[in-house]
């Protein structure tokens, strides 16, 4: 277990900074994360008239889901497929689309504030909308297909073997495209290098990009590398 790391005596913007999923309970309590960032939790909190406990428990809940990461892949080569689709579907679907919904409306202000002086946003929006695009129907289709399939692999009561195989190979075929949109989005932010006139908000959209670009390649790695090549 982590222990939480942030007091009242924390700055706002260092604790968007270290935990960017933070900016959205920030953003419910209207506490100003970019701009006005540069105070401490317990002045924000009494500016805006909060409720102490209320919000650092908020902030704990987010500390404790997306603070740990997967560290021991070993567990998951020993771990039957059952267990490692409900993990998949558990910690990495639920946890893409609920990032991809909520990081929309980031990168969408910041490609109409920034783009006419950094052009290069405009194409990190129409990247991440087509990668969102393919990440939701990807899952969507592994959720309702692929994965019972995958089970009646295990079980062996699988109809058509082959039929199977050809929706694992397509799968992977979709995870290579994936991959190659979020190495474009890197590209074309040069490994998320901030410009000098960088607000709050362009480096919490860099922040959290980069972080969803982890996400999907932990989640890509347990379906590719331990799952799928137990069917091949």
């Amino acid at each position: 277990m982590f222990t939480f790391p942030f007091s009242t005596n924390t700055l706002v913007k260092d604790i968007v900074n270290e935990l960017p999923k933070t900016s959205d309970v920030f953003k419910k309590f209207r506490i100003d994360f970019c701009c006005g960032g540069n105070i401490p939790l317990s002045e924000a909190i009494a500016a805006n008239g909060l409720n102490e406990e209320a919000l650092m428990d908020e902030l704990k809940a987010v500390f404790e889901k997306y603070s740990s990461t997967e560290t021991d892949l070993e567990v998951w080569t020993k771990s039957d497929s059952t267990t490692i689709i409900d993990h998949v579907i558990n910690h990495y679907h639920r946890t893409s689309e609920e990032e991809l919904l909520l990081l929309s409306p980031y990168v969408t202000k910041v490609s109409r504030v920034h783009g006419d002086s950094h052009p290069e946003l405009l194409t990190v929006y129409e990247l991440f909308y087509e990668f969102k695009k393919e990440l939701m129907e990807h899952m969507a289709k592994e959720e309702a297909v692929v994965f019972p399939l995958i089970k009646q692999l295990a079980d062996g009561t699988v109809e058509n073997r082959e039929d199977a195989i050809n929706m694992i190979v397509e799968l992977e075929k979709e995870h290579d495209h994936a991959g190659e949109i979020l190495r474009q989005i890197r590209a074309v932010t040069s490994d998320y290098a901030l410009p000098l006139d960088a607000c709050g908000t362009y480096r919490l959209v860099y922040k959290r990009l980069e972080d969803l670009e982890g996400l999907t390649f932990m989640h890509v790695h347990l379906e590719n590398n331990i799952l799928f090549p137990r069917y091949f």
